[in-house]
């Protein structure tokens, strides 16, 4: 593989910069190897402007921000405009499916990432789809790349889970295969934590023993989960969905992180208090199933307000990536704080 082209010192002038840390200001930022190296007034003055290859960029007074973050899409498995051949969202075969990577099916080059760079996201935890009660490894990648090693920041990031309406109506054309309710939902999972549980056990015991024990992908995956290395998203729109998503997560000791939330604010006290986080959203759709019916712009200031952590995601490809900005600005008109709505 050869080595990346080098990236030119560029100085952005004129900017109303909004950092990390500190307050706004009008001003410049000065970026050397890819990097922000300065911030502040009058940078212009200080550095020798068309030497040492430092390009100049007049931002006219426009908002430089840090990169938005998406924090649960399916850009790059769930491709634009490719249809079926570009859709490896959810492996289906198998309820259980810990040891499916997201990784391994994220193409490039899908239109999604040139709309996320449209649109100041510049990262993206990308998941797989909620047919599955257990769907697979998250991974959290920047939005460009040529291969998807390159993009990687974290993996697995996190493990994807789903309750609700997603997996029981994904069977419904096999009558054969559960699960086709919510009880059956939640016991697929309680099984495949027992038996991740069960398997750690064997492990020690051989390992005691000085005997060799089989692996296994899926129990070694939801092992990351149960020592803590890595959360649980939980895909789970209605109250009751999120009431299970809570009992299990105390059952089982794990990170729980609300995925979508659509009902969170219904009991926004009792996640505020135990310190479980929401990503909510998509904001901008139909109320297409029965879980979706409280769905509001307002909910992501009601979350915030009860003191619960909140991300806004747009779902991509269900909301276009790049409208992830206008998601957070509209819950900021109807209530959600700027700051919070920035952070």
């Amino acid at each position: 593989m050869t080595d990346s082209p080098a990236v030119p010192d560029v100085l952005f002038t004129n900017a109303h910069v909004v950092p990390i840390v500190g307050e706004p200001f009008d001003g410049d930022v000065l970026v050397r190897d890819g990097r922000i190296a300065a911030l502040g007034t009058g940078l212009a003055d200080q550095l020798s402007l068309g030497e040492g290859g430092i390009e100049t960029v007049d931002a006219g007074g426009r908002w430089l921000l840090p990169g938005l973050v998406e924090a649960h899409g399916h850009v790059g498995i769930h491709e634009e405009a490719h249809g079926w051949a570009g859709d490896d969202t959810n492996e289906a075969g198998e309820s259980n499916g810990a040891k499916f990577r997201a990784l391994d099916a994220i193409h490039p080059t899908d239109e999604g990432f040139r709309d996320a760079l449209s649109g100041g996201v510049t990262s993206i935890v990308v998941k797989p789809g909620s047919a599955n009660p257990i769907g697979g490894q998250t991974v959290a990648l920047k939005t460009w790349g040529r291969i998807v090693d390159e993009m990687v920041i974290r993996q697995p990031c996190s493990m994807k889970s789903a309750l609700g309406e997603n997996p029981k109506n994904y069977n419904w054309n096999n009558q054969k295969r559960p699960p086709k309710t919510r009880q059956a939902v939640a016991s697929q999972i309680r099984e495949a934590l027992v038996e991740a549980v069960n398997y750690r056990e064997r492990l020690e015991q051989a390992e005691r023993e000085g005997k060799h024990a089989d692996r296994n992908l899926t129990n070694e995956a939801l092992g990351l989960v149960l020592d803590g290395t890595i959360p649980w998203c939980q895909h789970c729109h209605r109250v009751d969905d999120i009431a299970t998503a809570l009992r299990l997560s105390e059952e089982f000791g794990y990170r729980l992180v609300v995925n979508h939330g659509t009902e969170a604010h219904l009991i926004a006290d009792v996640l505020a208090d135990r310190r479980v986080p929401v990503i909510i959203g998509p904001l901008f759709t139909s109320r297409s199933k029965q879980e979706l019916e409280n769905r509001s712009i307002s909910n992501p200031g009601r979350l915030a307000r009860a003191g619960v952590l909140i991300a806004i995601t747009t779902d991509a490809p269900v909301v276009p990536i790049n409208f992830l900005v206008h998601q957070a600005s509209l819950a900021v008109k109807e209530g959600l704080d700027p700051t919070v709505a920035l952070e």
